[in-house]
């Protein structure tokens, strides 16, 4: 007993959430610059920069909440909910960083409408993300209860619009791509692309748990 009340109780883990929530947009912010300035060199480098800079912070404070869960006594979420939330957050802005090598890698040469489109849905879902996110120390206030179930449908419709703009570019991809290389470079990131508004489900499906248990 008294080893528990030596240690924190309640500890910053809502706006360590906060933090990493910004991180997230401003990775996805930088990609979509990224790849909408794909054709200049420089700023190619410049946003390329900004989305791994943007996911080592992130990582820092994944870090700083796992950290924190050991030396925490009473959390003021289920610590399973909190450990599960934030690595799912992490594997964002993981994938975001994949993306961004993968596009250097390959030597991607031309952005194709499907890569801007992807890129754009995933930016939104992250953007929505955030949103969600910082909601969560008022879920106990019905009215941010339910705008936190809102924005996770929202991510969820995000999520089906991005599958669909997936399968309908591997669709024309198949059909009118006839260089093997080119083929296999984008089908890659496509895939990623599309992963990211998956990732970002995951985490409005933590989000949703988190409102009705808490709630």
């Amino acid at each position: 007993m008294l080893f528990g009340k030596l240690l924190p109780r309640e500890g910053n883990f809502f706006e360590l959430f906060n933090q990493h929530g910004a991180h997230i947009v401003d990775g996805a912010r930088a990609f979509i610059l990224l790849i909408q300035n794909y054709a200049d060199l420089d700023l190619r480098e410049k946003y390329a920069g900004e989305v791994v800079s943007a996911e080592r912070s992130a990582d820092r404070v994944t870090a700083e909440v796992n950290r924190l869960l050991h030396k925490t006594f009473i959390t003021p979420i289920d610590r399973e909910q909190i450990h599960s939330l934030i690595n799912a957050m992490d594997d964002i802005l993981d994938l975001l960083q994949d993306a961004t090598e993968t596009l250097s890698l390959y030597d991607v040469r031309v952005m194709t409408d499907e890569v801007l489109r992807l890129g754009d849905l995933s930016a939104k879902c992250c953007e929505r993300v955030q949103h969600a996110v910082s909601l969560l120390p008022r879920i106990s206030q019905p009215a941010s209860a339910e705008a936190a179930i809102k924005t996770c449908e929202e991510i969820d419709k995000l999520e089906s619009d991005a599958d669909r703009v997936m399968r309908g570019a591997m669709s024309r991809l198949f059909r009118e791509e006839t260089d093997v290389r080119e083929l296999i470079k984008l089908k890659a990131i496509y895939e990623q692309l599309e992963s990211i508004s998956d990732r970002c489900e995951d985490v409005a499906n933590l989000i949703e748990g988190i409102v009705l248990e808490n709630a």
